[in-house]
């Protein structure tokens, strides 16, 4: 017993000559700390803590986290690109690329790259659905490789950030609208960022000689802090119901696409909605700052962002906008932190835990030529992201502040900012349909579609998708309090469902006339709609929703009467039905 002591203080004093410290109640609390000394002793075996200070295993999380993220938005672009911007889509990228060649003067080249940076450039246009599908099958299989294994390398992060932005440039129809402009440009900004912590060609969790870099690591840091101070400054600047605290009376009911729990969280008391929107600025406003104060406060930070992304992931459906803004706050976390989420009798825990000892034994490798290199990068990664961060901390604390802008061509440091302003009553827009030949006619029967998620008929749940995303029913929320002159798009859906048209048909849940001639006309009905009171007669017979009619969206249509409309605009008439293979 006196020599297992004797050793285990001169493993202490060695440690501290080595200025390095473990931290037992963050490293392992899932068991290391827990196993019985003296059993420990018997064995020879005692197992080390992980030390702090290190960032491989917050590499793999990291990787794997950016990964899941890239799979969800190229498996919702593989399900819904060719219906939206696909050969027959609402507004095809064929058409939005040859515009933009025809402005650059007529020619594939630099100008036209810069201008709508995008592989698509370089394909044969003559299928453009099998382009798109190519791209998003190729996302999904890599990203898919990177979080079973936890293995990348830069080849194919920057595979994955080049085939998402070749995506992202052809969305066109209200970019910010249709894809979410902060999902789409976060995720290649987090993207961008994921490249530079892996090794150039080696496939490995762990390569030896290539260490995670601090100042990569930092970068996710600050790209955290400026998610969270977008979003705060942007609220205290924008809705006067943020500085009141009444915002949280609207939100859930009001939100782009409620899920069932929304329904629950709407009919909180009034002092809970106070206390949410406090707590709110709070998270925003104050926490990031924490990033700056040293190890424990980081994790502070952290440990408060991911709880507070949980609870807006419980709360609504937000795409995966959510679950993206958990990535960089994992940042926050070393090594001794994070080692609870790894076996720990091999793989990637184990290796750590040799590296950490041949360090503190002072056996580090030798640096080599590429190591050198990778370092220069490293700096180079560091005053890229400082210089492209000027104008973004200058516009943070503007008193004109805009959220949701890039100041590159590349999206490579952005502003963001959410819910700046709180929509206090909901609107939806529902597309009807009838049979009849007069619409005027009082005994006209006009049946409602249903889409996918967004509320429509009175009784039904909301839906639950999150990370998942129906790019449609998003856009909808935003047409309902525009009109259809701003949104024109919804005008083409019209003439699409007068037709039957699979394509657009595709995004929707339910269509009165499946099976059944075509309808004659085609309106938009514009509501309000509130949740049911809980315990009143209507959530008694089943409705989740209460409605009650504003006026008509847009008047009652025809095919004959839109030809004009489309061919203004150059749209194919919904009479030609195209040929589909």
């Amino acid at each position: 017993m006196a020599s297992t002591g004797g050793s285990s203080a001169s493993s202490v004093r060695k440690r501290r000559v080595d200025g390095r410290k473990t931290e037992a109640e963050c490293a392992d609390s899932g068991g290391e700390h827990g196993a019985d000394s003296s059993d420990d002793t018997e064995k020879g075996k005692r197992r080390q803590p992980l030390q702090t200070g290190t960032y491989w295993l917050t590499r793999v999380v990291l990787l794997r986290s950016v990964a899941f993220i890239y799979f969800v938005a190229f498996s919702v672009a593989y399900n819904q690109n060719k219906q939206l911007i696909g050969e027959h889509g609402l507004m095809p990228c064929k058409k939005y690329l040859d515009s933009v060649k025809r402005y650059v003067g007529g020619k594939i080249g630099i100008a036209a790259l810069a201008y709508t940076p995008s592989i698509l450039w370089l394909l044969d246009w003559s299928d453009m659905d099998a382009n798109l599908d190519a791209i998003a099958l190729g996302g999904m299989a890599l990203s898919a490789l990177v979080l079973v294994t936890g293995m990348a390398n830069m080849v194919i992060m920057v595979t994955l950030w080049v085939l998402y932005h070749s995506l992202v440039n052809v969305g066109q129809l209200c970019p910010h609208s249709i894809l979410g402009w902060e999902k789409k440009s976060q995720l290649l900004e987090t993207g961008f960022l994921a490249i530079f912590l892996c090794p150039v060609w080696t496939l490995s969790q762990i390569p030896r000689r290539c260490p995670p870099s601090l100042i990569c690591i930092w970068t996710f840091r600050w790209l955290i802090v400026r998610i969270m101070l977008g979003a705060g400054l942007i609220k205290i600047r924008g809705d006067k119901c943020w500085r009141d605290l009444t915002c949280m009376d609207y939100h859930y009911e009001t939100q782009p696409v409620p899920n069932p729990m929304s329904y629950y969280m709407h009919h909180s008391p009034w002092w809970f909605h106070r206390f949410e929107t406090l707590s709110n600025h709070l998270i925003e406003l104050i926490f990031p700052f924490f990033t700056f104060l040293g190890r424990r406060m980081c994790m502070v930070n952290g440990a408060f962002q991911i709880l507070f992304q949980v609870v807006l992931i419980v709360s609504g459906n937000l795409s995966f906008l959510n679950w993206l803004t958990i990535v960089p706050s994992l940042a926050c976390f070393d090594d001794a932190c994070l080692g609870f989420l790894f076996h720990s009798r091999g793989g990637a825990k184990k290796a750590v835990l040799e590296i950490q000892n041949e360090d503190a034994a002072g056996r580090t490798p030798t640096p080599t030529k590429g190591m050198w290199i990778r370092r220069v990068m490293n700096i180079a990664l560091g005053v890229l992201i400082g210089c492209l961060s000027v104008p973004v901390v200058m516009n943070l604390f503007s008193s004109r502040q805009v959220m949701n802008t890039s100041f590159d061509p590349l999206r490579i440091v952005n502003t963001y900012g959410a819910f700046g302003s709180i929509t206090k009553e909901r609107t939806e827009v529902i597309f009807q349909g009838t049979l009849s030949r007069d619409p005027k006619d009082p005994e006209a029967l006009w049946e409602e579609y249903q889409f996918l998620c967004k509320p429509g008929d009175l009784y039904r749940r909301p839906c639950l998708i999150s990370p998942y995303h129906y790019r449609l029913d998003w856009l909808m929320w935003f047409a309902a309090f525009q009109t259809y002159e701003q949104s024109e798009w919804v005008i083409h859906i019209a003439g699409r469902l007068l037709s039957n048209d699979s394509t657009v048909l595709s995004l929707l849940d339910h269509n009165p006339f499946q099976g059944r001639e075509t309808p004659r006309w085609v309106r938009g009905e514009h509501f309000r709609y509130k949740f049911s009171p809980p315990g009143s007669s209507s959530a008694a017979q089943g409705k989740w929703w209460l409605r009650k009619r504003i006026g008509a969206y847009f008047p009652p249509l025809d095919l004959e009467g839109l030809r004009g409309y489309f061919q203004s605009r150059n749209w194919p008439h919904p009479h030609i039905q195209p040929k589909r293979s």
